[in-house]
Order: structure tokens, then sequence, then C-alpha cells
């Protein structure tokens, strides 16, 4: 075969590809006409924290955007500092703007001995390591721009003993012990108490935060917490307060290390017991759902484990997440399939030149979510869940919604009533572009392959989408077109090769 046929199929292969993309493109816009619009900044006061999502990082892992502050750093040493700042976050906004996330939540970033902010001396200085306070204050000013918060760890103990209170000598009697070497406040003692929240009203009163998740509670009573969490919302209303542990006080949303654990043993290979898949939403408030954490093993080693390909399993599980009524909380470098058993392998330096496959699925999923709010706090309904097949809908008195997860080994039929999706209706897969209609057995046949979820927006059914038919026919017109001129330009190329010189 001659190089001018190798260069028109690869031509077409690549135009075949926009084709598919212009299409789909087109398809999301058409089914999305009735989604309701993402919250403008004027609304964002008004959302709950279970209408949110939360990117979960840690600043020096992130992105170095300048080396001004880069003293004292190792990149080869996984326990060193390796430069990661405030000026990163800044450079990588759009990046994490463009997945969907409305909260950032980027750790602690208070002075500190060791990258993670597991060693603070300090509950009041900026750690010099991530950049200035001038440089943090530009930054949760440009995400809020952008209708994103930024939420700050405050770990209530196991700090250095280098802090500046336990180095303090009228304090002595606010330590308690003293274990892998990390200082442990008396949290019963009501000075400590009353400097904790001093501290922390401090921090959000000077800096516009949207959130504090508070962190290392353990032996800190549910008095204590609540009084806290009441002090924090006095300084800023809109204040998000959260942890990542279990507790009895008054969060704005309840955390379970199980929930983690549950969805893992769900999504890390086909065709597992769901049997707990509801058991997180057992409580009152919106609970924290996720997949992977920074404390344990990465998500992709356990898929890994299993013998199953990292990538599909997390688009299983981020496309079965997004669209559940919890809060997703998505750990950094999960979009890329990052590994790691413990720390700090799994605190790995984020490699932005990989392949951005499961970031696109994760940029398509929430903009799903965040143009609807049926998707974010509409009705919850599941019509099936059984091995890894789950079926379920999100309602609301304007929209309704079927999410469909095929998490089994082979491909998967539902046959859906019209009791449960109403008369003369559609369903528009806007993933896979599937369109369903009832059959001449009264009922709409779903089918989805293996591995795969997929949204369905029910639509009344009004025959042919005439608007997406016209456009994707103008398409094809041009593709055709485009390629008559390929073959047309090759053979001139080949008459002009032939002629004897």
């Amino acid at each position: 075969m001659t190089m001018d046929w190798f260069e028109r199929e690869g031509i077409k292969v690549k135009f075949k590809k926009w084709i598919s993309a212009t299409a789909a493109s087109l398809l999301l816009a058409t089914l999305l006409v009735s989604a309701t619009p993402v919250a403008h900044a004027d609304e964002a006061s008004t959302r709950t924290i279970a209408e949110e999502s939360i990117y979960d990082l840690l600043v020096d892992r992130f992105f170095n955007g300048s080396g001004t502050n880069d003293f004292d750093t190792n990149t080869q040493d996984p326990t060193k500092f390796a430069g990661g700042d405030f000026a990163g976050l800044q450079d990588k906004l759009k990046f994490i703007g463009e997945m969907g996330f409305t909260i950032v939540s980027i750790g602690p970033i208070f002075a500190t001995e060791k990258y993670d902010g597991s060693m603070l001396t300090s509950y009041s200085t900026i750690e010099r390591h991530f950049g200035t306070s001038e440089e943090f204050q530009s930054v949760v000013e440009a995400y809020k721009a952008k209708n994103m918060s930024i939420m700050v760890d405050f770990p209530l103990n196991n700090v250095s003993p280098n802090h500046e209170w336990a180095k303090d000598s009228a304090k002595k009697d606010w330590i308690a012990s003293t274990n892998n070497g990390q200082v442990q406040w008396d949290l019963t003692n009501k000075d400590v108490q009353e400097a904790l929240i001093k501290s922390a009203t401090d921090f959000v009163s000077t800096y516009d935060v949207g959130g504090v998740r508070l962190t290392n509670i353990v032996g800190a009573d549910t008095e204590f917490i609540d009084a806290m969490i009441a002090a924090l919302k006095d300084t800023k209303k809109s204040l998000f307060v959260i942890s990542n542990e279990e507790s009895d006080a008054n969060f704005d949303a309840s955390f379970s290390p199980a929930t983690a654990d549950i969805y893992r043993n769900i999504f890390k290979n086909v065709d597992k017991d769901s049997s707990k898949l509801m058991e997180p939403f057992t409580g009152e408030k919106p609970t924290q759902i996720m997949v992977d954490s920074l404390d344990t093993h990465r998500f992709t080693f356990d898929s890994a484990t299993e013998n199953m390909f990292p990538p599909t399993r997390l688009k299983m599980a981020m496309g079965a997440l997004f669209m559940m009524p919890g809060i997703p909380v998505v750990q950094y470098g999960t979009e890329i399939a990052m590994n790691g058993e413990e720390k700090p392998d799994t605190h790995q330096i984020y490699n932005f030149k990989t392949d951005t496959e499961l970031i696109d699925y994760i940029k398509n999923v929430q903009s799903l979510r965040n143009q609807s709010a049926t998707l974010r706090n509409g009705d919850f309904e599941v019509i099936t869940n059984e091995n890894g097949l789950l079926v379920f809908t999100r309602t609301s008195d304007e929209e309704k919604w079927v999410i469909m997860v095929n998490n089994t080994g082979k491909t998967q039929r539902v046959d859906l009533t019209p009791a449960q999706i109403g008369e003369g209706k559609m369903l528009n897969g806007i993933l896979h572009e599937e369109k369903v209609r009832i059959n001449e057995k009264d009922v709409y046949p779903v089918i989805l392959d293996r591995e795969m979820v997929e949204v369905y927006q029910i639509k009344n059914d009004e025959g042919f989408n005439i608007p997406y038919m016209v456009a994707l026919g103008l398409v094809w017109v041009i593709f055709i077109g485009f390629v008559v001129v390929i073959i047309r330009r090759g053979k001139v190329r080949r008459k002009e090769q032939d002629v004897p010189k």
C-alpha cells in the first residue's frame, strides 16, 4: 500500500474521532437543555454541603509554582518537602475547576516540620514552604471567583514537640502525653479548649476560607467540639465544618472510615457483593463518600491486587459515587490512578503528564451533576442492587434520571416499567449516547455492556430529535466532502508522479 493510502486512512480515523466527539457534544447539549443550571455566585451561600464535591489534596505534593520557597526540598526523598506551594494551586486553578469540584480541601497549612502537616509548630503562622499569607489569601480569592471554596485542616492534636505552646513553660499542664514523637494536648483542659477555639476562629476571620476540617479529634468530647463548631460558624455563617473522623458532634456532614471500605470492596472488582451500598446513608446528615484515602492504601492498589485494570475500576466507582446522594470526596491522584500501599508512597508528587482519559470522564460526570440540582439533592430510590448490578433513580418535581451501573463481568439487561419511568417517555443516555424507548412488551429494555455506567435522562418521547439529527447530518456531509477532497488530491498527486520527467 502507498504512503498516500496510509495518510488518507490516518486522516479519516482522526476525523471520525472528531465526529464522535462532536456528536457527543451535540447530544449532551441537547439533552441538558431542561437541566437546572449551575449555581451562580449569588446562590453559593444558599447551597448545602450535600450539593458540593470535594477535591482533597496536599499542597506540598500538588504543584510547584514558585522556586522562591524551595529551601531544603528533595523530590527524590518521599519523606521530605517536595516544593508544592500556593503559587502552584493558583496555576492549577483551571485544571481543578474543569473537573467540576466545588470545594478544594488543601490539608493543614500551618507551620510544620513535615510536608503533610503532621508535625505542626504553630496554629497561627503559615508554613513558609507553601508561601506567604498574602499568597494564600490570593489563592482563596482566585478560587472563590470561580465558585470554588478552599477548605483547610485544623488538627486539634498530635503536634510537634517544638510547637510554640509546647515550648512555653507556662503551658506545661496543657500537655497530656507525648507518643510517637508527637505531643497530645489535654483536650479536657479549659485553657487548651479556649486557645484552640481562638486560634481556629482567628484563622477564619483572617482568611476567607469556605470550610474547616477538624482533624485529630480523638480525646475531644462532643461538647467541646460543638462549642468550636458554633464559634467558627459565628465567625462566618456560611462556613462548612466537617471532620475526617467519626463523631457525634454537630458537623455539617458525617464521616465513617467504613464508608471508603464499603465502596472499595464493591468496586475493586466485578461481581462483588454490593448489599452494603446503602449503609452510609442511614444517618440524618449528608455523608462523605469516597473510595480512596490519603491515610491508608490507594484504591488503585486494591484493584491492582485483584488483577483488575485500575482506570476502568475507577470509572465504575466515580460514575456511581457522583450520582449518589452523598458528598463525593476525591483524593488528589485518584483521577490518574495514583498507587501506593501506605504513606508516603500514597502521597506521590502529582504527575500532570499522565493520560487524561479518567480526568475527562470525571469532567463529564461532574458536569451532569453540577448542571442538575436533581442529581445533587433529588430523591434517591434503588431499583436494582445485586452483586454489582445497580440501577437507581434521582427524582424531583422538575426532572427524573435513571442511573445504571453494570459492575459485572457480562452485559446486563433491566426491564423498566411505565410505573417506574412514566407513560410516553424515553430514556436518553448521555455518557454513551444510548436511547431507550418502550417496546412491544410494554417495558423499557435498558441494556448495558460490562463495566460501564450510563446516566439516562427521562424525557417525553417526541420522536426523533430533529435539531440533533440535522446537526449530525451536517457533520457527516462535511466528513464525506473532506474525504472526497483528500481522494481527489491523492489522484492528482499520483498523476503528477507518473508524468515522465
